[in-house]
């Protein structure tokens, strides 16, 4: 599957404290939910011993986008919070095990899904910024990451007469058969489902045991044919239609072409994600008020305290730093986010983008063309890499962030399509072995603070190049480092709570508080 700026990069636009945890949850509940036809009675949650779930699951939100899925809801449902109880109030049955599931993914997540009718087994892993992957499905090896409307036909035997019959009699994407000893399992992926009347004449002619819909996940859709005009900047930087346009420009075909889009639609897609992040902002500076976090409402002092000319003069700076803050705010308070590409990393580029063109009087259409710029970014390094902390630390997630904030403010700044990428170059170069160590397992702190930082190298970067600052290392070359450092990090320094800060005397002893806090609240046993 190719990347997509709006599945990979920049959304889902959500509610919880960590898009891998919480929004990912959310879409393996949805499709878990819709093997089972929305009958659930009772669910079992696996999750690896040795992987990041284990010590992460209900402090990072897992379980609250997992049993928010599984009763149907989207990622930005204000219900989320209180999803456990609803869960056990529509009778579903939920228990929890942490098992030696001998899974090399950090995410793994096996669900064993059961109703009065049947039973079935689902296993998925989240890779990153939201996105997942269902890679096992009652013992059948398949892959489905929600980009598509999938029809699973289960059947004895006489699975070539039926992809015969579905190969003369539907338009399919993409027909795929799964064995498992005498079982086959046919998938029918697709712009749209195969039509009822076609699958009741399959169920008449052929040996099915069982028919299941699985609707799409993710915001766009793959298609049969796709093709994207580059994968790597290098290739974006080779290309003929490049030498006239901006990155913002570059970044519009190539969503036009994965998602097949028209420009006046990726556009709007682009302004209405603005349009949210203006109002998770404004919501951040009004004030939040949640009683299950580590930090208070710290941005309402830092801004009266700007006005008030108490703080050193950086101007701009003094800016990123409040709307940052603000947007990382919202996401700690259960308010609408956008990840960007992460949860974890939500206010770089939203905060970035929306500071400078505050601060330059643009209007929010620049800002949704500078945000695209930076979906460019994240594209390459979606494609060669991950925005997954449990793979590759904080670096995937606040340097990716970084890179991506440093091109958008460069393109805010006027740049040619060369100086936003030596920005992201260099930004990105900067964070390289950023771990991830949260205190109390909560996405807070140090978050609030690598946001921060991740902006402001993102400032000081768009300023170097755009003053012609040689990155000397190209992006993509940047991106393969990263990818490799990231991987080489030890464990317990990726989301694991093993490292760190996470490990401090303080850390643990706000996580102990939290803990009995939400005890006595009733939100834990």
């Amino acid at each position: 599957m190719y990347v997509s700026i709006f599945n990979d990069v920049i959304g889902p636009v959500m509610r919880g404290p960590s898009s891998s945890h919480c929004a990912a949850a959310l879409r393996i509940g949805r499709l878990a939910r819709d093997l089972m036809e929305g009958d659930l009675k009772n669910v079992l949650v696996e999750f690896d011993r040795d992987g990041a779930l284990a010590t992460t699951h209900e402090s990072q939100g897992s379980d609250m986008g997992l049993f928010g899925g599984l009763m149907g809801w989207d990622a930005n449902d204000e219900r989320l919070p209180d999803s456990a109880r609803a869960i056990a109030n529509k009778g579903i049955g939920v228990s929890i095990k942490i098992v030696n599931l001998n899974m090399q993914h950090p995410n793994v997540y096996r669900l064993t899904l059961s109703n009065a009718r049947f039973r079935h087994v689902l296993t998925a892993i989240s890779t990153g910024g939201g996105m997942i992957r269902i890679i096992d499905i009652d013992g059948f090896s398949v892959s489905i990451e929600g980009d598509y409307r999938e029809i699973l036909i289960y059947a004895k035997k006489d699975s070539s007469k039926i992809l015969r019959y579905l190969t003369d009699t539907i338009n399919a994407d993409e027909i795929l058969i799964h064995t498992n000893g005498d079982n086959h399992l046919l998938q029918v992926r697709g712009q749209e489902f195969v039509n009822d009347a076609i699958l009741s004449e399959i169920k008449e002619r052929f040996d099915i045991l069982a028919v299941r819909k699985l609707s799409p996940v993710l915001a766009v859709l793959s298609w049969g044919g796709m093709e994207v005009p580059f994968t790597t900047c290098e290739q974006m930087l080779g290309h003929k239609g490049y030498s006239d346009k901006f990155l913002w420009q570059m970044a519009l075909a190539y969503e036009c072409a994965r998602g097949n889009l028209s420009e006046h639609e990726v556009l709007e897609c682009m302004n209405d994600i603005v349009r949210i992040l203006r109002n998770s902002l404004e919501q951040g500076l009004k004030g939040t008020d949640y009683e299950d976090r580590i930090l208070g409402c710290q941005s309402e002092r830092f801004f009266q305290d700007m006005k008030d000319k108490k703080l050193l003069d950086a101007s701009l700076l003094n800016r990123i730093i409040l709307y940052v803050t603000a947007i990382m705010e919202v996401k700690s308070a259960m308010g609408v986010i956008v990840a960007a590409p992460t949860a974890g990393a939500c206010a770089v580029l939203p905060g970035a983008c929306l500071a400078v063109g505050d601060e330059l009087r643009l209007c929010d259409e620049d800002i949704a063309k500078a945000m695209l710029a930076g979906g460019m970014i994240g594209v390459f390094i979606a494609t060669r890499s991950t925005f997954a902390a449990e793979v590759a630390g904080c670096q995937a997630e606040c340097g990716a962030a970084s890179g991506m904030a440093a091109a958008a403010l460069a393109t805010l700044g006027g740049s040619t399509t060369e100086q936003a990428v030596a920005a992201a170059s260099m930004a990105l170069q900067n964070s390289l072995g950023m771990i991830c160590d949260p205190v109390a397992n909560r996405v807070e702190v140090p978050c609030l603070g690598k946001n921060v930082m991740a902006a402001s190298n993102a400032l000081a970067c768009a300023n170097m190049a755009l003053a012609g600052y040689d990155p000397v290392i190209p992006l993509d070359e940047v991106i393969e480092a990263m990818d490799s450092v990231g991987r080489s990090l030890p464990y317990q320094l990726r989301c694991t709570a093993l490292g760190g800060l996470s490990v401090t005397e303080t850390s643990r002893a706000i996580e102990a508080k939290l803990k009995e806090r939400m005890r006595n609240r009733g939100k834990i046993s």
